[in-house]
């Protein structure tokens, strides 16, 4: 049918082919290897100015992620420091928002003192408890207010810092200084955070940075609230950043912690109810027998066993609404 000679070169084509296609097969991983590695260095060589920018970018994120770090570490260690030391009594008269000096602090201490050994004594009550009644009006009862009116004013402040944030926040988008912001709160918000944010306005007034001054605001109010507020204030000042979603993420987990601290308060008011009837029983029985048997009640007041008995009673009264109250008071 065909001639010898076209066999011969179809049969030579063929194995060509097949040839081919086997070399083909075997080198394909390292020609197409070879083909990607190329492309990539051309890539890679076309576009030198978008690596350079790439690299610069790297290195301010690394530099302003450094900025942050030593910033943060600075903050916690002056943080560290004065909580190594007990505050002194100024501070502890500012805190609980009194005009005081210590003259007058100390005044008032001893008037409490002679108050209460006067109206112990003339009650008929033995010497040496009315000299135990009057050290505890000398020393304990004034400090005893000082902590009341500071935890008093500090929640005040909880309640209306979320607010001062939102303004400064509002006040920021609206392209006003940060500044103006704190004046305007300083000017208007309602006590304690008038006062605070009026300190940092006097501060900057006399040449103290923004972020010196905010952490002021955590020494008069040793809340966390306030301290997360000095972080990010003095962050931005020292990082850069946007000041108004910092403060607005801020603003949220205050409000958030806000509500978590009334769900607390609201859970644990049942358990709160129930100490303070138990510890109030003795007294409300004693006051009850008096009425009625005063004879019989006074045994522990005019004899010197039945003082004995009254003190040791009042001691275990005293542990066991100590205890009552380390289980039921919550930190948050």
């Amino acid at each position: 049918m065909f001639s010898s000679t076209i066999t011969v070169l179809a049969v030579a084509g063929l194995v060509t082919l097949s040839v081919g296609a086997l070399v083909y097969t075997l080198f394909f991983n390292k020609i197409s290897g070879r083909a990607i590695a190329d492309q990539r260095v051309n890539r890679i060589a076309q576009a030198p100015a978008r690596s350079s920018t790439d690299r610069r970018a790297q290195v301010e994120t690394n530099q302003r992620r450094k900025n942050i770090q030593t910033t943060l570490k600075d903050i916690e260690a002056k943080q560290k420091k004065k909580k190594g030391s007990a505050p002194p009594l100024s501070l502890r008269i500012e805190r609980a928002g009194l005009k005081w000096t210590k003259q007058t602090f100390f005044i008032f201490s001893a008037v409490c003192g002679v108050v209460a050994f006067v109206f112990s004594f003339f009650s008929g009550m033995p010497l040496y408890l009315s000299g135990a009644i009057a050290f505890v009006g000398l020393l304990g009862f004034p400090r005893w207010l000082l902590g009341f009116l500071a935890k008093r004013r500090q929640a005040k402040f909880l309640n209306e810092l979320p607010n001062a944030v939102d303004v400064i926040i509002r006040g920021v988008k609206s392209g006003l200084p940060v500044g103006d912001c704190l004046r305007i709160i300083a000017s208007e918000a309602a006590e304690p955070v008038r006062g605070e944010f009026k300190y940092i306005v006097e501060a900057q007034a006399v040449g103290v940075p923004l972020s010196e001054a905010v952490t002021k605001v955590y020494e008069h109010m040793p809340l966390a609230e306030a301290n997360f507020f000095a972080i990010v204030i003095g962050v931005q000042q020292q990082a850069g950043g946007n000041l108004s979603e910092a403060l607005s993420n801020l603003s949220k987990v205050l409000r958030e912690r806000k509500k978590m601290k009334g769900k607390i308060q609201a859970m644990s008011t049942e358990a709160k109810a129930s100490g303070a009837i138990i510890g109030s029983l003795p007294l409300i029985v004693t006051c009850l027998v008096y009425l009625t048997t005063p004879s019989y009640i006074m045994l522990l007041f005019t004899t010197q066993s039945g003082n004995v008995i009254l003190v040791a009673s009042g001691l275990w009264m005293l542990t066991g609404i100590l205890v009552m109250k380390k289980m039921i008071n919550f930190d948050f």
